[in-house]
């Protein structure tokens, strides 16, 4: 697959508040103290399951996420919730995955786009503009939230590791229009305090995911 015309919202968090969120083996990744969450809309694209293709294969996607580590275990990534207008993707909640199917919408590529989705008229959703620049950004925080080459998830009481194989991320400067969501309420976290660090990217690909295996 590719992930295409991405954004990246970043949030810090006090560690205590995404640690209590975590499942047992799991610990809160830090950078300089501070745990991170991100809100991150982009476009799958060309999407190959053992060689065939979805039907439909492109399709946007936004997930929460934050960042973990595991003891004798690589850093990575567990997600609190994954948006996705594609069905099939459902298939994946398997894997421990929480997919949920969301109305999702990305507009036009320009300086500016918007980034909207919803679960359902009432549930949890967001509404964001980004204005992107041409500016490249590859410092030490903005590397550690974004080259991340492992998710976490759970399933049957037991806590899995997938890895995942791509290039560096290249990231863009970016900054927050407007923004207003909430699905860091419905994951159980408070409202972010701070606007949020943010990137923008072209994309990464092609992208792939190994087995699944016990952490």
């Amino acid at each position: 697959m590719g992930w295409r015309r991405q954004a990246f919202l970043h949030w810090p968090y006090r560690p205590h508040d995404v640690q209590a969120l975590l499942p047992p083996g799991l610990q809160a990744d830090l950078f300089e103290g501070r745990a991170w969450v991100s809100l991150t809309p982009f476009v799958m694209s060309t999407v190959r399951v053992c060689g065939m293709p979805m039907i439909p294969d492109t399709f946007p996607e936004t997930n929460l996420r934050t960042y973990v580590r595991h003891r004798g275990g690589p850093p990575g990534i567990w997600f609190f919730s994954l948006d996705v207008t594609q069905p099939l993707l459902l298939a994946a909640r398997l894997l421990g995955l929480p997919y949920h199917l969301a109305k999702l919408t990305i507009g036009p590529n320009g300086a500016n786009c918007r980034y909207t989705g919803s679960r359902k008229p009432t549930g949890p959703s967001y509404d964001i503009t980004v204005r992107t620049s041409r500016t490249p950004t590859a410092g030490p925080l903005d590397e550690w939230l974004t080259d991340r080459f492992h998710s976490y998830s759970t399933r049957a009481g037991i806590l899995w590791r997938t890895p995942v194989r791509h290039e560096p991320w290249p990231l863009l400067q970016a900054t927050t229009v407007s923004a207003t969501q909430t699905l860091t309420r419905a994951a159980g976290l408070p409202e972010p305090s701070e606007q949020p660090l943010t990137h923008t990217s072209p994309g990464v690909g092609p992208v792939t995911f190994g087995p699944a295996r016990p952490a």
